[in-house]
């Protein structure tokens, strides 16, 4: 979104014509015309997921939704990924449609060959940051350093927010003489890796597969082109071997596969720069004219406006819009440089066609392992719950916009009469969706039901939701929802064909086991009491008083269903009562197992902790006193436990200043590595014996909140409890976070098999940046900042009294 149109049809007669190759009258090797053998190429998987930067532009809303204008420009929907420093999965479109899955730089000399997926020293940093070094955008500046010191590579990737455009500037350095850059491009056009072609043409390299169009252009002509199927003839075993390209290839012929665009960049020195553009488009002409538009522009220009400097709407822009963050940075650990790129990272990885969807992470779980031969969206759609999370600390660092825009999105996931392949009852939402609102996941989870109604009232508490504007989302979205969490019904869509009676759900927040769930409750709970709250608000006194009785009913049994007195861990720590993970009976004493998950097996539903119980504490269901709560926490912070059961786990901050928790999501977990053998999880199907979940730093968080209200409930929440619980719970976060302060799904736990070489503590392939962590983390800094828990509900604790 600019302040002002910055193109003109001038500009495109600048003589930049970009690519317009040299290789007739250099390339001695050319096989002019030839098609490249070798298809479909080597079998595709994604990229790693471990993503060290996302960036995509900043556009703001128009009445609440993107949209191209005369006055505003260009929607960009382009966004990226970096991980172990290169430019990895790039969409275009709807924010789960990858168009690459990698593009790396070729570094050649004379007897050697390296290539960006070599084992390189990388540095990632920000392009533009504040004196205080905090990021005011997502433009990276990522160094790349031969070992044994004979070149050295610096890339600046960021999008141009006037067009579908990525932009990267590269700058070698080498002392050597007779060294050559090329770039490689691998297309997974349309998000897969085996339909696509390729050419090479006077105008750029280009991909394609139906009307969804790929090119790579320069700024400066290519010396020399090849396109080829990946391991085949994609010239990059011609380089490794013979430090030449021995076989040139125009096209990939009539069959698609998964293809490659090489190009020859020029022979490279001192500070020897290329700016190269790949730009999306409906066909050929289109994405040619993008990138010819943004090599117009130039470098400095794309990227000022997609800082926000000048007169262009850029990320500077939004972060000068977040007021709160003034004052909230002062409860970091250090002086607001994850919170700025939070805040970045969270508004990034929205939807802009469909505005406000929110997603999990712009990565694909352990993707190197994960097979690309279809689409996938990896974590790159919409969970309700993840969804929640997100909106809330929206409203945390004062984006009250996009807040009260995701909102009014969660209306295409509720389940309704028009639902695609529904068969049962509505008003529950959703378990995974596209973007768009296609089904992927249709598992009930009844904490999902719940949350749009609490995100409803705090949207209505802030003033951001009218009485008038509430009081019809109420009849919309809000009353079938909630009679969904009273009255339960069939679910009969897809796969699923089950009879829900709440406050039993069929996936609790792990999406892996029915039954009674702590965490799951106490959303219900809340729910239901704020969904009491809006009727009365609406003139349903009827519904308020069976909303408010139903939440009650819930809530006295929550102890008989799942705090047991009877426990069998084997802890000097235990007396025998705690709150269990969740359980398939209405006895918390029994003896009953739960299902076998992820190559687990089922155990005693009484040996496996969880910390959904201080969910119960953060919306208002118990008091941070409460016995049962309390009794609780020597089990879940039992570090004595059996590894396989034990949920706490220590980290040593890097300073030398002391150590901080991090958590696992439960006992028995078997979402993550295998332990035996350090392969990735579902390498050897999803439910291999031997994969191991580990710590989730948003766990981190969670237990920082608690603090938070267990120092309010005692009154001991001066400045000293407010440094103490900063230099802990806030300042583990960030120790978490990666070098682009991206904050992981799971890190290294120091259990079992280390295959990938994992450092305790630092971020595992499995997604980063996860939305959830960075969320969790900026409620919390938000909540220490006021002194009280962000996402707390006193209408709830009030109606338990």
């Amino acid at each position: 979104m600019k302040k002002y149109n910055i193109i003109t049809t001038s500009l495109f007669m600048l003589g930049l014509t970009a690519c317009t190759t040299e290789q007739a009258k250099t390339d001695t090797h050319d096989t002019s015309q030839l098609s490249a053998p070798g298809a479909p190429g080597a079998e595709p998987f994604w990229a790693y997921s471990g993503k060290t930067g996302i960036g995509t532009s900043f556009e703001q809303y128009q009445n609440g939704a993107y949209s191209d204008n005369a006055a505003t420009g260009t929607v960009s929907k382009v966004w990226f990924s970096i991980a172990k420093g290169m430019i990895t999965e790039t969409m275009f479109g709807l924010i789960h449609q990858a168009q690459i899955k990698d593009m790396q730089f070729v570094v050649i000399g004379k007897d050697f060959t390296v290539t960006e997926a070599d084992d390189l020293d990388v540095t990632v940093d920000y392009l533009y940051k504040d004196a205080q070094g905090r990021p005011l955008s997502l433009a990276y500046k990522v160094t790349s350093s031969d070992k044994q010191g004979r070149f050295s590579l610096e890339k600046h990737i960021f999008t141009d927010p006037d067009g579908q455009t990525l932009f990267v500037r590269s700058i070698f350095n080498t002392k050597l003489d007779g060294v050559k850059a090329y770039v490689s491009v691998n297309p997974y056009i349309d998000n897969n890796g085996l339909d696509d072609f390729a050419k090479t043409t006077e105008q750029g390299l280009f991909a394609w597969q139906g009307d969804s169009y790929l090119s790579l252009q320069g700024a400066k002509p290519f010396k020399q082109t090849s396109v080829g199927f990946t391991g085949k003839s994609d010239g990059l075993n011609d380089l490794k071997t013979s430090q030449q390209l021995n076989n040139v290839y125009t096209n990939t012929g009539e069959q698609s596969g998964n293809v490659s665009l090489l190009a020859e960049l020029g022979e490279i020195g001192k500070n020897s720069q290329f700016d190269l553009t790949l730009s999306f488009g409906n066909n050929e002409q289109a994405s040619f004219k993008e990138g010819q538009a943004s090599l117009a522009r130039g470098y400095q220009h794309v990227l000022d406006n997609f800082n926000g400097k000048g007169e262009a709407l850029g990320w500077q822009d939004y972060l000068q819009s977040l007021a709160p963050l003034n004052s909230m940075k002062a409860q970091t650990a250090d002086n607001g440089k994850l919170l700025y790129t939070s805040a970045m990272v969270l508004k990034a990885q929205e939807d802009k066609t469909h505005a406000g969807a929110l997603i999990a992470s712009l990565s694909n779980p352990w993707g190197e392992t994960v097979s690309a031969k279809t689409g996938s969206t990896g974590y790159k759609a919409v969970w309700v719950r993840d969804f929640y999370q997100v909106a809330m600390a929206f409203m945390a660092m004062g984006d009250t916009a996009t807040a009260k825009t995701a909102f009014e999105y969660l209306e295409k996931v509720q389940v309704n009469a028009n639902t695609p392949g529904n068969n049962g009852d509505t008003g529950w939402f959703l378990q995974k969706t596209h973007v768009d609102g296609e089904l992927e996941w249709v598992g009930v989870q009844l904490d999902q039901t719940a949350m749009p109604i609490m995100l409803a009232w705090k949207l209505h508490q802030a003033n951001v939701l009218t009485d008038a504007e509430l009081t019809d989302w109420y009849a919309r979205m809000l009353k079938p929802a909630a009679d969904f969490l009273v009255d339960g019904g069939r679910a009969k869509i897809l796969w699923n064909d089950m009879q829900i009676t709440p406050p039993a759900t069929q996936q609790e927040r792990w999406e892996e086991q029915e039954g009674y769930s702590p965490s799951t409750t106490a959303a219900v709970v809340a729910g239901l009491i704020t969904a009491a709250d809006i009727a009365k608000l609406a003139g349903d006194e009827q519904n308020a008083e069976r909303y408010l009785e139903t939440a009650k009913k819930y809530n006295s049994d929550i102890e008989s269903m799942m705090f047991t007195t009877k426990g069998n861990l084997e802890s000097s720590n235990s007396d025998g009562e705690y709150f269990i993970r969740i359980g398939q009976d209405k006895d918390a004493n029994s003896n009953t197992k739960i299902n076998a998950n992820n190559g687990r097996e089922g155990f005693n539903k009484k040996q496996v902790l969880d910390g959904g119980f201080l969910e119960l504490v953060r919306y208002g269901v118990r008091d941070a006193l409460a016995p049962s709560i309390v009794k609780t926490l020597p089990e879940y912070d039992d570090e004595t436990l059996a590894d396989n059961l034990q949920v706490k786990y220590s980290f040593n901050f890097n300073d030398g200043s002391g150590s901080f928790p991090g958590f696992r999501r439960y006992g028995n977990d078997g979402y993550g590595e295998d332990e035996i053998t350090g392969t990735n999880y579902a390498e050897g199907g999803q439910n291999t014996p031997g994969q191991r979940g580990r710590v989730w730093p948003f766990f981190t968080g969670e237990r920082g909140h608690y603090e938070i209200a267990a120092a309010n409930a005692t009154q001991s929440l001066n400045a000293d409890k407010q440094q103490a619980i900063k230099n802990t719970y806030v300042k583990g976060l960030e120790q978490f976070a990666n070098e682009g302060m991206m904050l992981p799904e799971q890190v290294w736990d120091g259990v079992g098999n280390n295959k990938a070489g994992y450092q305790l503590g630092e971020g595992t392939n499995s997604a980063t940046p996860l939305a959830w962590t960075h969320a969790e983390y900026v409620k919390l800094v938000r909540s220490l900042s006021d002194k009280h828990v962000w996402d707390h509900y006193p209408v709830v604790e009030k109606a338990l009294k």
